[in-house]
């Protein structure tokens, strides 16, 4: 008897916004999916900052792969990291806690692996300003930022005080400037009446950028709104500065074009300031001669596939993606991207398996940009209409329910939401983790009752 043929098998590495869009635009095709990711859910990056600042709690914003997945009868989910591509045996090397666990084969891959931090060659500064891409990270922010103000509660020296209560965001991109937005309303707002002994309004909240604006990527003019509604949350905004030294003490600032530094004391710093691709990024491009730039992105083709490898696409935070002609396509690292990226990379695929036409080239489409400072501040720039104040924040909250995963967390932030703008309240203000866990003392569960 003759045995059927196997299916296509397509492999996609990393479960984020491009790598779920191939997922979920193959579902119907005759394929055996396989999604590898070191984690077990989806995350909804845009909203990391408001677990950070106790607004949401992380299942809110994190959907588990397997359940997203579980009506695609196609699709099969590995939890590991890949730590290595075999590109002429087309197998890729899956471990778990660092043991070398399964070499799954594929037809097709697709890495979409993501980002992490860049410090520009400073990586010891994570240590004391982390930056946020997971939710360990916003966990941890969350942990800083409130612990501050217990600190300051019984803190008798007025100076260490004062550090504790100023806290210092470096890069003013969406990120930094969201953080900043938040941690003011925390202190202005949130807490403002929770404390006997210190005046949480006093927080010193300074935003720090290299450039000669916040929010680069928009209109100068909505950069100056944006700088405006910051001030009036009573965030200090610093612009053509550079961190040269970062310590558990303060950050070390020099001013664009000149020699003298300035000194500035704090206990909680937010690096916010550069993203580098992920390490398969550069593993790719030794493997083929892809080019890199500085921030470890690959170059791929129009299609999206990898330089002399058709079977092999890469996408996301982790590519530039040429347009034939010598030149690069401008991609902004943010989740439509990614997205427009993933369904881009299923629909060749799926052209190739049915013998028809490659889809014309990859072109990003940009349906806008947007970003949020703060309770109905905002603004954002929608097929030329340039928005701020409440409108521009509506609009935010809308397309972010409207693309968080899962039909669950968009009626549960919904939900927070509505009561967070009514009571001006934060139901995920909770400090936990860090070495200083009384849970983690003697390696014991706290106590109870």
């Amino acid at each position: 008897m003759d045995e059927s043929p196997q299916p296509h098998r397509v492999v996609i590495v990393g479960g984020g916004f491009g790598g779920l869009q191939v997922a979920q635009r193959l579902r119907r095709a005759p394929v055996a999916l396989t999604l590898v990711d070191r984690r077990n859910f989806h995350l909804f990056q845009p909203l990391l900052y408001q677990v950070a600042t106790g607004a949401l709690s992380p299942g809110e914003i994190a959907s588990p792969l397997r359940g997203v997945l579980k009506r695609h009868r196609n699709a099969t989910v590995v939890m590991g990291d890949v730590t290595g591509i075999d590109l002429e045996g087309r197998t890729i090397a899956v471990s778990q806690a660092g043991e070398r666990r399964a070499e799954i084969s594929y037809d097709t891959l697709v890495v979409a692996a993501g980002a992490g931090h860049s410090y520009f060659g400073n990586d010891h500064w994570a240590a004391h300003a982390p930056g946020l891409k997971s939710l360990e990270d916003a966990l941890e922010l969350r942990r800083r930022v409130l612990s501050a103000f217990e600190a300051a509660e019984i803190e008798p020296d007025p100076e260490i005080q004062r550090a504790l209560l100023t806290f210092v965001v470096v890069g003013a991109g969406p990120t930094g400037v969201e953080l900043a937005g938040q941690i003011s309303e925390i202190a202005r707002d949130t807490v403002k009446r929770d404390f006997r002994h210190i005046d949480p309004t006093t927080a010193s909240i300074i935003l720090v950028e290299g450039a000669d604006r916040v929010l680069t990527a928009f209109p100068p003019s909505l950069s100056a709104k944006a700088e405006r509604q910051l001030r009036t949350l009573g965030v200090t905004v610093r612009t053509e500065l550079f961190v040269v030294d970062v310590d558990a003490e303060g950050v070390t600032l020099k001013a664009a074009g000149g020699d003298a530094q300035e000194r500035l004391a704090s206990r909680t710093i937010v690096w916010a300031a550069g993203v580098a691709a992920s390490p398969l990024a550069a593993q790719l491009a030794e493997a083929t001669g892809a080019p890199l730039d500085r921030a470890g992105r690959v170059t791929v083709e129009p299609d999206l596939s990898l330089p002399g490898r058709p079977e092999v696409f890469v996408l996301g935070d982790m590519v530039r993606v040429s347009d034939g002609e010598g030149g690069q396509i401008p991609l902004p690292g943010v989740a439509p991207a990614a997205m427009q990226q993933g369904r881009h990379a299923a629909k060749v695929i799926r052209a190739r398996l049915a013998g028809g036409e490659p889809p014309k080239p990859f072109r990003y489409v940009d349906k806008g940009n947007l970003a949020t400072i703060g309770r109905m501040k905002a603004v954002g720039e929608i097929k030329g209409l340039r928005l701020s104040g409440t409108i521009a924040w509506l609009g935010w909250l809308f397309i972010h329910l409207f693309y968080l995963t899962g039909l669950q967390n968009r009626f549960l932030v919904f939900v927070r939401w509505t009561v967070s703008f009514l009571t001006r309240g934060r139901g995920a203000r909770l400090i936990t983790g860090g070495d200083d866990d009384p849970g983690r003392l003697s390696g014991e569960a706290p106590p109870t009752g």
